[in-house]
C-alpha cells in the first residue's frame, strides 16, 4: 500500500547533526509497504502518487526517529507502573529501593517492559540501545519492532530519511509533542493533535 505523508512544516532528513540538518519546507515522503518510495516536494509526489496513494496529512515536521542510548536503564532497571496502580504507585517509572519493594517477577517486568516501550514510541523513539539482559524485557522489545543496537556506538549513529530505506519515522509538533512514530512504514504511536 502507497501512502503520502504530508507534513505542514516539512520533512527533516537528517538526526543526531543538527548543524548538517535541513528542514525541508513543502516537502513529503511516499511510503511502499515498509520502504520509503520517494522523498520530495509534495507536489511532484502527488503527481507520480498521488492516483494510487492514500494521503495523509500530519501538523508538524516529520523526521527520522529517536535514539534512546539509555533504553536498558529504562527498560531493565525501572518499573513502569500499570494505569491501574497509579493510586498506589503513581505514573512515574520506579527505580531503586521503590523499585526492590515491589519483588518484580519475569511476567512483570515483561509488562513493565511492553508499557515502557509504549511510552518511548510516544516520544518518537525507534532505535534503542542493547543488549537486553531480561528474556521477558527482550522479548517485549523485539515483538514491538522497535530496533536496537546491542552495542552502544561511541557517538549516536546517524539517522536519516532515504529512498528505499525503512520507512521508520516520526512526526513532531511545534511544542516538541510526537504526533505520530512509524516502524517499517506502519502507524505504532498517534498521539492527539
Amino acid at each position: 500500500m502507497l501512502t503520502i505523508h504530508r507534513p505542514a512544516r516539512g520533512v527533516r532528513l537528517l538526526a543526531d547533526h543538527p548543524d548538517e540538518d535541513v528542514t525541508d519546507a513543502g516537502h513529503a515522503v511516499v511510503v511502499d509497504g515498509r520502504r520509503f518510495a520517494a522523498i520530495g516536494p509534495y507536489e511532484e509526489l502527488y503527481a507520480a502518487y498521488g492516483d494510487r496513494a492514500r494521503i495523509r496529512e500530519w501538523d508538524g515536521v516529520l523526521t527520522p526517529g529517536r535514539y534512546e542510548p539509555d533504553a536498558v536503564a529504562l527498560l531493565e532497571a525501572a518499573y513502569w507502573p500499570d494505569p491501574r496502580e497509579a493510586g498506589e504507585l503513581g505514573t512515574d517509572p520506579l527505580t531503586g529501593a521503590a523499585l526492590d519493594a515491589l519483588g518484580m517477577t519475569g511476567p512483570r517486568w515483561g509488562a513493565s517492559a511492553r508499557r515502557g516501550v509504549q511510552r518511548l514510541l510516544a516520544r518518537g523513539t525507534t532505535v534503542l540501545a542493547g543488549p537486553f539482559t531480561r528474556p521477558e524485557v527482550r522479548t517485549a522489545v523485539e515483538r514491538s519492532g522497535i530496533r536496537r543496537y546491542d552495542s552502544a556506538p561511541r557517538t549516536p549513529r546517524p539517522r536519516a530519511l532515504t529512498p528505499s530505506g525503512v520507512a521508520d519515522f516520526a512526526v513532531f509538533a511545534d511544542d516538541g509533542r510526537c504526533l505520530v512514530t512509524a516502524l517499517d512504514g506502519r502507524l505504532v504511536y498517534r498521539g492527539r493533535a
